[in-house]
């Protein structure tokens, strides 16, 4: 393909340049438009700490309905996830989306209009099934839309709009503390995103791929002319329809197979990593840990915006550079940073000697914290879910691995604050720590680089073709 002719490293600016000119600028604005789906989950995750102290003023829910209010999107985000490889199958990516963006709709409402605990739990089940299926489907969709030379920078979109939204919640709930209805604003205006990504998948064309998988070649070509050069079309598709016939024997059930298992290993190591280092004790709790440092609650709430900000400008310098260093380098990296930082904060928590006077290097260590995180395991992860699975099972797969992420998210969330009071502070992060260490070297042995490389060689490098033999021999 003349794409792998265009592979040599690319800097920050000269992504900027490619995705910006000719047929990359559709690319380029309809995985933005798929990526609000993942503004969704930010913007929920980060709002629902903001609102929590206001509902608990109207409604007095106990501790254990406290954390339900929190958890229960992430208990809808894993069943949303594991219809979502059957759907978008069956619809397609584009209006597996859509009909996302309706359920978050109807979801926010339901949320902003609850007249009692139970009934906000409800609600926000239902907000995580369309959580749980956009943040599938999202980074699926925009990798088999777009060419291999922008295709990192391009799905870590996905992760880009979640870290906008966990900063545009943290800034709402500031704005909105002294408003009267104050917890139903910050819930119902999320009816205007899930709004949004419903009509902006009506207008966005399917998936290459999964026409091709339906036999519509002929549509699938013309979306390739959209979205490729002319002298790369036929290649391309000539690639997606070999790959597509060798594994047509595969089934759901193919993926418990012995010579399949390293593969799904692969991306539920990716996935449960990417939670249990805790990324989300710092998101969900972000106030809470900042307070610990000594600051006041005001100033906590306040010093949490300066975390979102830091978020969502590394994401952006990942999305500039994840075409240039390689993802593995960054996800060794990012990982490393974050693991530095909470040794420190460990300690920062354990002995009074480093905490005393010195709440600026808990700080510190937060902000670090997520640096690494937003260069690596943060979009790392959804990119390279998207990437090394073969065609056939890639759905399927991406399900599994996407359904783990939000487990092990429910459980770091839900117990964070009982390990805090069991454990203590410092050793909660040193655990963490401890796990990070485990992720650098699973990463190091495990993870593949794949880089400006079209998603069919990636899967020719992982065994797709010679597994999807293997099972059609069977």
């Amino acid at each position: 393909m003349a794409e792998e002719s265009e592979s040599e490293s690319t800097s920050g600016l000269a992504f900027v340049k490619f995705a910006a000119s000719g047929k990359n600028r559709f690319v380029t604005g309809i995985a933005a438009l798929a990526a609000l789906g993942g503004f969704l989950f930010g913007y929920d995750t980060g709002i629902i700490g903001q609102a929590l102290p206001h509902i608990q003023q109207q409604f007095h829910p106990s501790t254990f309905a406290s954390s339900w209010i929190v958890a229960a999107i992430l208990i809808g985000a894993m069943v949303g996830a594991a219809g979502a490889g059957y759907l978008s199958e069956a619809i397609s990516r584009k209006w597996t989306k859509c009909l996302s963006g309706c359920v978050y709709v109807a979801g926010a409402l339901a949320a902003a209009f609850a007249q009692d605990v139970m009934w906000l739990i409800a609600a926000r089940f239902v907000l995580g099934l369309a959580v749980g299926t956009a943040s599938f489907v999202a980074p699926e969709y925009i990798a088999e839309q777009t060419p291999p030379k922008i295709r990192g920078g391009t799905v870590t979109y996905n992760q880009l709009m979640v870290t906008l939204g966990i900063l545009l919640a943290y800034i709402a709930g500031f704005l909105l503390n002294t408003v009267t209805y104050d917890w139903r604003w910050m819930l119902g205006i999320a009816v205007v995103p899930g709004a949004a990504l419903a009509i902006s998948m009506v207008f966005v064309p399917h998936s290459p791929r999964w026409l091709v998988k339906k036999g519509r070649v002929d549509e699938a070509r013309k979306v390739l002319e959209r979205t490729r050069s002319d002298s790369d079309i036929d290649a391309e598709l000539e690639n997606i329809q070999d790959v597509s016939e060798k594994e047509s024997n595969w089934k759901v059930r193919d993926l418990f197979r012995a010579k399949v298992r390293p593969l799904i290993l692969i991306g539920i190591g990716l996935a449960v990593f990417q939670q249990f280092v805790g990324v989300n004790t710092v998101i969900y709790f972000a106030s809470t840990i900042l307070h610990y440092t000594g600051a006041s609650q005001d100033s906590a709430v306040l010093l949490a915006v300066y975390v979102g900000v830091t978020n969502f400008v590394m994401t952006i310098v990942a999305i500039l550079i994840m075409d240039w260093v390689g993802r593995r380098w960054l996800l060794l990296t990012g990982t490393a940073i974050l693991c530095v930082a909470l040794i420190v904060l460990g300690a920062y928590f354990q002995f009074s000697s480093l905490s005393h006077g010195a709440s600026w290097l808990g700080l510190v260590c937060v902000i670090v914290y997520i640096i690494g995180f937003a260069i690596g395991l943060g979009p790392v992860f959804w990119l390279m879910i998207s990437e090394i699975y073969p065609l056939q099972f890639r759905s399927q797969a991406m399900a599994v691995a996407t359904i783990f992420n939000w487990g092990a998210n429910f459980l770091v969330a839900y117990f964070f604050l009982q390990e805090t009071q069991a454990i203590g502070r410092g050793p909660t992060f040193w655990i963490y720590a401890g796990i990070a260490i485990v992720a650098i070297a699973f990463f190091w042995f495990k993870v593949p680089e794949t880089k400006n490389r079209p998603l069919e060689d990636i899967e020719r490098e992982v065994g797709g073709e010679e597994l999807a033999q293997a099972v059609g021999e069977d």
